[in-house]
């Protein structure tokens, strides 16, 4: 990426974009002495917590690690709709319990499994026991189309899918060779379960026959799709010891910070868990520390409402959207509501100046971090740790242990000092394995050194915190979903009266970013955007549908062909 970004061809469009961003960084820029955790010879940022010793044993699996921490925590799951819950007690028999159904059903170790599921207490017992026989998993938006499942399905080699009950005739007649399981919406131990069902066999074998298969620190735990820094979404492979390093360095060194006990505090699980941010905090990290994960099936901002009071939550990780559903309700709250949060935390897309502002004049008691992720890192990076007196509500926070960064210079690659600007370079212990199958998008983006290229343009301020200024990358993100405009081009092409299209990314105050079409239709006919808004609907999610549609006469692009996307963006911009 790095190359192309350098490329002659589009030199003076780079230098343009760079001289705007100086302009930006000017106020910011400190002339104090170089920080003790900055070192102008390398270039190299370092956290300003000390370094946690992570575990050393190669032969050590996420599921093992997570159920070695003893707590004393009582509810381990509860669905925020019917209020059944999952005691700790029976969490870690009922994960050996799917570890051995798997086991019988003939799932071996490196064997792939779909998970393609809402929130639920079902998600995590499901994951658990696929990781814990050795089974790599991959996860996939329930409300994705079939076009896009058959993909991952194809480019993963997932032979077995757990999914709603409702989709698995449909997808059992669309993916040949992969066996599909149903899976209740409720997780209700003390009813007759559904006769026949695969999913209550699966649930319901001895836990003493579950395998002890030797899983390597190194063996890929998952495959969780990205669109990385360019182009089509990718297959990114997480290891046992990304996802080790996330919980020891992410969850449980965040909960050591604060003076409550981990096994008081509630989380209202949200963000989707077959998202990274999700699935590091509702699927595994939190259940090492003993608290208590409240699911909700699908985000509705009264029912958001409701879940807070009914179950005391004390946690609330949020998007954007989520984050400015909340400030809403809570203006409008009589003053009683909300008493239970302690702390609200947004991650996963930008969040406007004016959101932030909003939310603490709502909820003036409750303390509002911002973090930093991909899931290229294993959501590790930055947290806003604001249990120091410090609060910079607009930075996505400190680096946290064991994490090394970078700022580049995307033009000359100089290194720069803090206050500067430049592209944002990790290297971290939740760095990926790299793409599946695809050595070429492995080496752009994560170097020889261990740097992962985020394609994020950042500075840091003189106290080490980062703030996020724009992306080199192309990747629209919509409500803290992932969106590569290549894969909406491609959709866009394949309408028969379309000559051309290009795809961005366009600012919305509540959705984040939206995606936006120009088209150039072929001569001779009569497209109208609403029939290509509906083309595109039909064969993605539905978070992924382009929201307007502009047509042109034809599509910047460089001399080398690459669509010139900020020139996109000034278009739109022109037309309001």
């Amino acid at each position: 990426m790095a190359a192309l970004i350098k490329a002659h061809v589009e030199l003076q469009t780079v230098k343009e974009d760079r001289r705007v961003m100086e302009e930006m960084s000017k106020t910011r820029k400190l002339t104090h002495s170089n920080p003790s955790w900055y070192c102008p010879e390398t270039g190299i940022y370092s956290s300003k917590y000390p370094s946690i010793n992570l575990p050393s044993d190669p032969f050590l699996d996420v599921v093992s690690f997570i159920f070695s921490h003893k707590h004393d925590g009582t509810h381990a799951l509860v669905d925020s709709a019917s209020g059944l819950s999952l005691l700790y007690s029976k969490l870690l028999p009922l994960v050996k319990s799917m570890a051995a159904g798997l086991h019988h059903l003939g799932v071996k170790q490196g064997d792939v499994i779909l998970i393609l599921l809402p929130n639920s207490v079902c998600f995590p017992l499901i994951l658990l026991g696929a990781l814990s026989v050795g089974a790599v998993v991959t996860t996939l938006n329930p409300l994705s189309s079939l076009l896009e499942i058959k993909k991952q399905v194809r480019d993963s080699n997932a032979t077995l899918a757990f999914s709603a009950i409702g989709r698995v005739d449909e997808l059992g007649n669309a993916l040949e060779g992969c066996l599909i399981v149903g899976v209740p919406e409720v997780l209700d131990l003390s009813s007759q379960p559904i006769s026949g069902s695969v999913f209550h066999k699966l649930i319901s074998s001895d836990p003493e026959m579950a395998p002890r298969p030797r899983i390597k620190q190194q063996d890929t735990a998952a495959i969780l799709y990205s669109s990385g820094t360019t182009g089509k979404s990718k297959g990114v492979m997480l290891t046992h010891g990304n996802f080790i390093a996330m919980i020891e360095l992410f969850v449980r060194f965040e909960a050591s910070l604060y003076d409550y006990p981990s096994t008081a505090n509630v989380y209202l699980a949200v963000v989707p868990m077959f998202h990274v941010y999700g699935l590091s905090l509702f699927v595994l990290g939190l259940l090492s520390l003993g608290s208590t994960v409240v699911t909700m099936r699908k985000f509705d901002g009264d029912e958001m409402v409701r879940a807070i009071d009914r179950y005391g939550i004390t946690h609330l990780h949020a998007v954007p959207p989520i984050l400015i559903a909340l400030t809403k309700r809570a203006k409008n709250a009589d003053g009683n509501g909300f008493q239970s949060l302690k702390q609200v935390s947004c991650g996963a897309a930008p969040l406007s100046e004016k959101s932030i502002v909003e939310l603490i004049e709502a909820l003036p008691h409750v303390d509002f971090i911002q973090g930093y992720g991909m899931t290229e890192s294993t959501a590790l990076a930055t947290r806003g740790y604001n249990n120091g007196g410090v609060k910079k509500y607009s930075s996505v926070g400190l680096l946290s242990p064991n994490i090394e960064a970078k700022v580049v210079d995307w033009v000359t690659g100089a290194l720069v000092p803090p206050g500067s600007i430049g592209e944002l370079w990790l290297r971290t212990p939740g760095n990926m394995k790299g793409y599946l199958n695809n050595t070429e998008a492995t080496v752009g983006a994560l170097d020889k050194e261990g740097w992962l290229h985020t394609g994020d343009i950042v500075y840091f301020d003189q106290e080490g915190y980062l703030y996020v200024i724009d992306r080199l990358k192309e990747v629209i993100k919509y409500k803290g979903f992932q969106i590569a405009p290549a894969d909406l081009e491609a959709v866009l092409m394949s309408h028969p009266e379309v000559a051309d299209a290009a795809v961005t990314g366009v600012r919305d105050e509540e959705a984040g970013e939206i995606p936006v079409a120009f088209v150039v239709p072929k001569e001779g006919t009569s497209l109208s955007a609403a029939t290509l808004m509906d083309h595109v609907a039909k064969q993605v999610a539905p978070y992924k549908k382009v929201r307007k549609v502009y047509f042109r006469t034809s599509i910047p692009r460089s001399p080398a062909g690459k669509i010139l996307r900020r020139e996109l963006k000034n278009l739109f911009v022109s037309r309001l």
